[in-house]
């Protein structure tokens, strides 16, 4: 096991993510998964993880290019953007047989280029079922979701919000299983590298809903370490694991970044606590009256710290920035130009496409 300290976490976890700024589709395939969430204050989470590594990226492209880019909507660890290589390690994910009102529906679904969900209600009216969350959905919904969930149908694209589904490209050769668990849990390991090792196991727990017909989870990352596959380091107690292959030479450089609060340097919050010395909570669900950063509070990175979060919203074309610190507010002339800066490229972030 090799030494370890906090300053080498930090710059190992920020040189593995953030990376210089390229395409959107070659950004998405090294990332491997991107989270999205619906919640736009400014903008929606896969938006803000996205403009931290693609060039020129404005809020929107993300949705307006993605018929063209060849990925997918699919559950990894939480839901959000997939590579089409993320995709096939995902499936097949069961193989029971479909029920007479999913073939139906796949065979309505197969008929068209691409299907909004009301268009179902003509062929199987507007009959609703309790769903996961103990509330009602459309009895369509869930069978597109179902058939979605189980690759028969991918997401086509989205209009208003609301997905549009087509049939899935078939997969010309099905990885086999153990393979399949290995690849997924570097790909896991490198997306949130270093990561604490239970927070790895944990997490490694969603694939149970991910990719419930892999077999030997509880002894892939024992596998992976006694292979060499992964690579292993302690600090304060508590051991991390990064892909053997993991890169991260170089100097963090002196800018402010306003980082999603799902994105990959920040999502597992017992590394944020260990590393930055500060609790990060994500509070869009707590009553107003208890949140301390407030309802949509986005990370302060600044260099290689974590120093505080901001609030950022706008109006017409004016962008308003409320931050808070952990400490005391960094006085340097330096400090002031590169938030500046990013207050800047938020804006033009924010922007219509055209300016």
């Amino acid at each position: 096991m090799s030494a370890i300290t906090i300053k080498d976490l930090r710059r190992r976890a920020i040189a593995s993510t953030l990376f210089e700024p390229t395409t959107l589709l070659a950004a998405i395939e090294r990332l491997g998964f991107v989270q999205c969430d619906p919640i736009r204050a400014p903008a929606r989470a896969q938006d803000l993880i996205l403009r931290q590594r693609v060039t020129g990226y404005r809020a929107g492209d993300l949705e307006r290019q993605y018929a063209d880019l060849g990925i997918e909507e699919d559950y990894l660890y939480a839901y959000g953007i997939v590579s089409e290589t993320t995709w096939r390690l995902l499936h097949p994910r069961m193989a029971k047989r479909l029920s007479k009102t999913e073939e139906r529906v796949r065979a309505l679904v197969c008929a068209q280029e691409k299907l909004h969900p009301r268009e179902l209600e003509a062929h199987l009216g507007r009959k609703r079922e309790i769903n996961a969350w103990g509330s009602y959905s459309k009895a369509t919904t869930r069978s597109l979701e179902e058939l979605h969930y189980r690759g028969l149908l991918r997401v086509a694209g989205r209009e208003k919000g609301i997905r549009l589904y087509q049939v899935a490209r078939e997969q010309a050769e099905v990885i086999e299983s153990r393979e399949r668990l290995r690849r997924l849990t570097l790909l896991i390991a490198r997306i949130l590298a270093p990561v604490p090792e239970r927070s790895l196991r944990a997490t490694l727990r969603h694939l149970g809903y991910a990719a419930p017909t892999l077999q030997g989870r509880p002894q892939i990352v024992k596998r992976l370490l006694e292979a060499g596959d992964l690579s292993e380091g302690e600090v304060e107690g508590v051991k991390y694991v990064w892909p053997k292959d993991h890169s991260a030479e170089g100097e963090t450089p002196a800018v402010v970044r306003f980082l999603a609060p799902f994105d990959p340097l920040v999502w597992d919050r017992h590394r944020f606590e260990q590393l930055w010395g500060w609790a990060y909570r994500f509070e869009a669900y707590t009553p107003p009256l208890k949140r301390k950063m407030g309802y949509y509070a986005l990370p302060l990175l600044w260099g290689e710290t974590i120093i505080g979060w901001v609030n950022v919203s706008k109006k017409e074309d004016k962008v308003k920035v409320e931050a808070g610190f952990v400490d005391s507010k960094p006085t340097s002339k330096a400090f002031r130009s590169a938030f500046a800066d990013e207050i800047e490229r938020m804006r033009l972030f924010l922007s219509k496409e055209e300016e």
